[in-house]
């Protein structure tokens, strides 16, 4: 269990503890016996704060999967185990919290169907390329799409401010253009590797 697993191991953790506090209640949520309030923006926007905290903790746990790969790479840390946790970890984190997130009325329905499917379809096509010892290399569209999905997903944990003081979705632009780019990255990934699912 070198660093690099128990940081992946650490981001499953705060993600579970992330869909705990979103589903922990209602507009004002009693957690663990401790009260989180809401709060005013121009008498306008009301901020949960369960929402901040979450937002919070998906940065802490996002920077984990930065460092884990970094970490692996430079000091040769790579394992299977690692690569199997890491690919799980970054599944749990982000597919929940667009699935909550929807659930709870902040990004449309849309988002996490194209997204879950385009991993499903993707993650398939790794799994037979190493059926065949293979790596299936990631792509520039499918890494913008990554990063448009987390600073989308950041932005609506923060109620989309400051952007929402001046009426500019900049989270949900991110999340479109992030869907946009899973259809996209999906085909890509498909077209450059079709040639394994027609092998004998």
């Amino acid at each position: 269990m070198n660093l690099p697993n128990k940081l992946t191991l650490f981001r499953i953790i705060l993600s579970i503890v992330i869909i705990i506090i979103l589903l922990g209640g209602s507009y004002t949520t009693s957690l663990f016996g401790f009260e989180i309030p809401k709060l005013f923006i121009n008498e306008t926007i009301v901020i949960d704060m369960k929402y901040i905290i979450s937002g919070v903790l998906f940065i802490i746990a996002s920077l984990t999967d930065f460092l884990d790969g970094y970490i692996a790479r430079k000091y040769n840390l790579i394992t299977d185990f690692g690569k199997l946790m890491d690919a799980i970890a970054d599944k749990v984190l982000v597919n929940s919290m667009l699935i909550i997130l929807s659930a709870q009325g902040f990004i449309h329905p849309i988002v996490p169907v194209v997204i879950v499917i385009r991993d499903i379809v993707v993650n398939s096509i790794k799994m037979l390329a190493a059926s065949k010892g293979k790596v299936v290399a990631a792509i520039k569209s499918g890494k913008v799409k990554t990063a448009c999905l987390m600073l989308g997903i950041i932005l609506t944990f923060f109620y989309n401010l400051p952007f929402e003081l001046w009426n500019i979705s900049v989270a949900k632009v991110l999340l479109f253009i992030a869907t946009i780019l899973s259809i996209i990255s999906g085909v890509q990934y498909y077209n450059l590797n079709k040639y394994l699912i027609k092998e004998k």
